[in-house]
């Protein structure tokens, strides 16, 4: 290993370090944080200044995605009009690794004035931020991880680590799904497949179907034009049965030189697995995990054939 990986292999290992070293000073305090913030009637609102700043509008932007109404405030935005943010009701997070930092300091008896809780978040729980605060959330760290010990970097990661920490708690305190979570997320990969219904990606156009009487041969013509690897057999409009690439294979192997006079009926699944139309992305694709195979048949409340579904559409 060369002589620059090795200081990032440094790094590594002293920021990982510094958040083990966290495990120690868990107290009470990290409980009564995370019981003010769990029973906050208005909305957390995270301070601090500078590198802590940056930290801050992270742990506020996760709180607010995983069900806390929380917003990042910077201290000197409030000196000019941005103070009405913040209200009875509201719980404030106010950070800064030495505890001492004076913007911050100077905005702290506007919070108190107003009967609003603080949690304070450094690294001296002697600090006068530590003495403000209703509770104290002991970030510290034996040293930076940076080769000059000067930059906030370990103390950037154990802060960082600990709104990560009590975001966890709060996901198990209010027993938020990832459902609800999809509700905060509706323009990513994650809503769409929660939010989204089988009819919103469902093929319904040349859709292969075949008859009971179809020829063998004709029905892999009809299974080859899609993607869904699957032909659905019909019978007075009602869903007869399935002939998938399996069923096939299977029936090529079995018969052989009488493979090419079976019917349809003859190598068709009678019972294949249909979900509604009105089902989620995410219930057919746990169908399909369940019982290892690739497409659906999808049916409206008629349990009348509408379309086809694969795997690939769920992962969307």
């Amino acid at each position: 290993m060369n002589e620059i990986n090795q200081f990032a292999v440094k790094c590594f290992e002293d920021e990982a370090q510094a958040i083990l070293n966290l495990i120690p000073r868990l107290d009470e305090n990290f409980t009564k944080a995370a019981e003010l913030i769990y029973k906050c009637k208005g909305k957390l609102i995270v301070t601090g200044v500078g590198k802590s700043g940056h930290v801050g509008e992270k742990i506020a932007a996760t709180l607010a995605s995983l069900g806390t109404p929380s917003f990042f405030l910077n201290p000197l935005d409030a000196y000019h009009g941005d103070l009405g943010m913040i209200a009875t009701g509201d719980v404030v997070m106010a950070i800064s690794y030495s505890g001492y930092t004076d913007e911050l300091l100077r905005f702290i008896p506007l919070i108190i004035d107003r009967n609003v809780p603080i949690i304070g978040v450094s690294g001296n729980p002697d600090s006068l931020l530590a003495q403000y605060s209703v509770c104290h959330l002991n970030i510290a760290v034996d040293h930076e991880a940076d080769p000059l010990n000067l930059a906030p970097t370990s103390s950037t990661t154990t802060t960082m680590a600990m709104g990560d920490a009590l975001a966890c708690a709060l996901v198990h305190m209010r027993n938020f799904k990832p459902s609800d979570f999809a509700r905060f997320h509706p323009g990513g990969s994650l809503g769409k497949r929660l939010l989204s219904t089988v009819k919103n990606s469902m093929v319904t156009e040349n859709l292969p179907i075949v008859k009971l009487d179809d020829k063998v041969s004709d029905t892999i013509i009809a299974i080859s034009q899609t993607k869904q690897g699957i032909a659905v057999a019909i019978e007075n409009g009602k869903i007869a049965g399935v002939v998938t690439d399996g069923d096939v294979r299977r029936a090529m192997r079995n018969q052989q030189n009488g493979f090419f006079q079976l019917k349809v009926r003859d190598i068709m699944s009678c019972n294949p697995k249909t979900v509604n139309e009105k089902a989620k992305l995410t219930e057919a694709g746990n169908m399909m995990r369940k019982y290892n195979i690739h497409s659906l048949i999808v049916v409206n409340d008629d349990n009348q054939l509408v379309g086809i579904i694969d795997s690939f559409a769920c992962l969307l």
